[in-house]
Parts: structure tokens; C-alpha cells; sequence
């Protein structure tokens, strides 16, 4: 038995304090209060602190209810643009995915969807490019990026300067050959730059799908469209072309069409559209195997709505074929995938982890839900994933 009357005044008062402490609960669980909450909330959303009349109106939604309201007034402040929607925009404009490259019509172009609540299912489709409105920039060029390196270098704030225009007026290149962020001078340089253009569906799936070749390689597609410049027999072996290679091909070659009259010139420095006339490129290697596909158009046929990559969801709506690199980014945006890969892609900016558990996963299938209902607003994407991390 611990004798008291021996204890020295600290530990009799020590010991007081946890005997008088409840057997059954020795530790009594916090919760964090609706100011801290709002904190917390505003810091995800944004990387920096509310003021103090932000923090005083978010911490009033949220004790009466109204979290998401609390996170849509957070995402006025300018840091969700400048900073937040600017690194979710960014890693989609490089072959490296890197965060840190320069300001360019791609990363603006998705910053002003997103300011200005237009739907997100028309990122890969619409004739849409946003510029910025600010003394002393250089006019927009479809051949060099200075436009945007002087917003950059001058500290110019993306949620106030960026103006919404049609690429067509700028570029010259007709509305129907213009598709979203793929055809801006940051798309086509980093992805129809030299190579075959398959550069650009694979990575379309990667940034609007969240699957890359390995993950949707099926070897049971016709392998009608792969051109002639694959190998049969890579290594001398056909049993690697037909249990690897055709996984891809098959798939990616048919698809890659829709690009067959675009290129990146080297020379000029700009994206060209040659209507009706199939680039070079897409004739190189004929020798390898001169029985391939000969890509004589911009046709294009989706051989993954068949098989198991059906399980993303393409739209019912949507023929599955077609010409040009619109309607490509049309059955793109028309998938459900495309939906639940957006919200991925927020949910991990807003909770610094991917969905990992079933709560998440739930959570994060109910948010894709409401994406597509709010018209594919994507603040609505972001505000549900940072109020349902917001505690965490």
C-alpha cells in the first residue's frame, strides 16, 4: 500500500491529482473547438493563416452547421489560387509532373476554371485559354511563353488578373480544332513535341484519369490500329509484343488519331494544325512492320469501352469514336473516372494523403457525386474535401 503520510508536498499533490482521475477513462479525449477548426480548415485550403475577421465569420458557419460555407469563403482568399490551385494545375503541364516549373496558358487556363466556376468537364474540350490583364505585359503569344513569365516574375495575382478568351481568336486555329488546356502553347509544347503523339494520350489518362498504360493495358483489344512502327517481335520474340506491347498499343494507338494533325514545331516555336493533312510523324520507323495501321485521317476509336477498363464509366451518351482532338477530350470528360480522379486529385491536396481507408473511399465517391451535380464545379470538389479533413 503507498503510504501518503511519507510523500513529499509535490508528489502528495501529484498523487491526489490521479487518484482523483476517473479508473475506466485515464485520458479524456479533445476536441478541437470551432476557431481552431476554421484554422485548420482555412490552412488546408489556402497554406496561410485567416485574418482575424475571416477566422471570427468561418468559425460562425461552422458552429451553426455550415462548414462548406466556411470553406467557400476561405477560397476567396487569393492564396487558394496563387498557391493552392496553381499546384494542383502545375505537375499536369510537364512529361515530369513537377510542381515547379514556370507560369504558362495550361497551369492559368485551369486557375481562371476553377475562379470562375466553369465546368471542369470542358478542361480537355473548350476554346478557352485565360490570359492576364496587366500593365506592362507582354500581348499574348501562341509561339513563346513571355506572357506568363512576366505575370510570374511580377508577382501578378492569378485570382484577380486572369481574363477568360478564346483560343481560336488568338492562335488562328478554328474552334473545332481547339480542345481545352491540350492545345495551348503549355500543352502542345511538353506533350505533341517531336515523338508520335502518343505522348499525349498517355499522359491525358495519367492527368484527367488517374491511370497510367501499365494500370489499363489489356491485351484483349483489336490490335487493327497500331501502326507500323512498333516492333512485332521487340527482341526477336512476337510472345512479347503479343502479351505486352498490344496491352497498350492496341488501346493508346487507337486513340492517339484524334491528334493526327498537330505538332509542335521546333522551329517556330508553336503548336501547328495542319486540317486534312496527317503529320509526318505518324509515317516514321513504316519498316518495322509495314503491315500496321496507316493513320490516313484524325479518326479515333475507344477500344477500352470494352473489356475491363469499361469499369471507367464512359458515358452512354457519347459514341465512343470520332474525329480530332475536341471530341477525343469529350470522351475524356464524359467518363465517370474523369470525375473521380479530379477529386482524388483535390482530396490529396486538401488532406496531404490519398483516399486510404473505406471512410475515405466512401467519402471521396460521395464528393465525386456531388462534383458532377454541381455541374463539375471544381471548388466543389475541394471545399468537401477540406471540410472532411478538417478535423484530422
Amino acid at each position: 500500500m503507498f503510504d501518503r503520510s511519507n510523500t513529499p508536498r509535490v508528489g502528495r499533490t501529484l498523487a491526489a491529482l490521479l487518484a482523483a482521475l476517473p479508473v475506466s477513462q485515464p485520458f479524456a479525449p479533445a476536441f478541437a473547438g470551432a476557431t481552431e477548426q476554421a484554422e485548420r480548415l482555412f490552412g488546408r485550403i489556402t497554406g496561410t493563416e485567416p485574418s482575424p475577421s475571416v477566422l471570427s465569420q468561418m468559425a460562425n458557419d461552422i458552429s451553426s452547421g455550415s462548414a462548406s460555407a466556411a470553406a467557400q469563403l476561405a477560397m476567396q482568399d487569393p492564396s487558394f489560387y496563387n498557391v493552392t490551385v496553381r499546384n494542383f494545375a502545375a505537375p499536369m503541364t510537364n512529361k515530369a509532373q513537377s510542381v515547379f516549373v514556370p507560369l504558362n496558358d495550361y497551369t492559368a487556363t485551369i486557375i481562371g476554371m476553377v475562379r470562375d466556376n466553369v465546368p471542369y468537364n470542358t478542361v480537355l474540350s473548350a476554346d478557352l485559354v485565360y490570359t492576364g490583364n496587366m500593365s506592362g505585359v507582354p500581348g499574348y503569344s501562341p509561339a513563346n511563353n513571355n506572357h506568363y513569365q512576366y505575370l510570374d516574375d511580377n508577382g501578378a495575382d492569378l485570382s484577380k488578373v486572369l481574363q477568360a478568351q478564346t483560343q481560336s481568336s488568338l492562335t488562328g486555329i478554328a474552334s473545332a480544332a481547339t480542345a481545352g488546356v491540350m492545345t495551348t502553347y503549355g500543352g502542345a509544347s511538353a506533350f505533341f513535341y517531336l515523338g508520335t503523339n502518343r505522348a499525349m494520350v498517355r499522359f491525358t489518362m495519367i492527368n484527367y484519369m488517374c491511370d497510367d498504360l501499365p494500370t489499363i493495358m489489356d491485351t484483349t483489344r483489336p490490335p487493327d490500329r497500331i501502326r507500323q512502327d512498333p516492333s512485332r517481335s521487340p527482341g526477336g520474340d512476337s510472345r512479347t509484343f503479343l502479351n505486352v506491347c498490344i496491352g497498350c498499343h492496341s488501346g493508346m494507338d487507337a486513340l492517339a488519331g484524334a491528334f493526327a494533325y498537330y505538332n509542335f514545331d521546333t522551329v517556330s516555336g508553336r503548336m501547328v494544325y495542319t486540317a486534312g493533312q496527317v503529320q509526318a510523324k505518324y509515317g516514321i520507323n513504316t519498316g518495322n512492320f509495314p503491315y500496321g495501321h496507316i493513320t490516313t485521317d484524325d479518326s479515333w476509336i475507344n477500344y477500352w469501352r470494352s473489356g475491363p477498363n469499361a469499369l471507367l464509366g464512359w458515358s452512354s451518351s457519347l459514341p465512343g469514336r470520332g474525329n480530332g482532338a475536341k471530341s477525343f477530350g469529350q470522351e475524356i470528360e464524359g467518363s465517370r473516372q474523369f470525375a473521380a480522379c479530379q477529386v482524388q486529385k483535390a482530396f490529396q491536396a486538401m488532406c496531404l494523403r490519398l483516399p486510404s481507408n473505406a471512410a475515405d473511399r466512401a467519402q471521396a465517391a460521395q464528393i465525386t457525386s456531388d462534383f458532377i451535380s454541381s455541374n463539375y464545379n471544381m471548388k466543389t470538389a475541394f471545399a468537401e474535401s477540406a471540410v472532411y479533413c478538417m478535423g484530422q
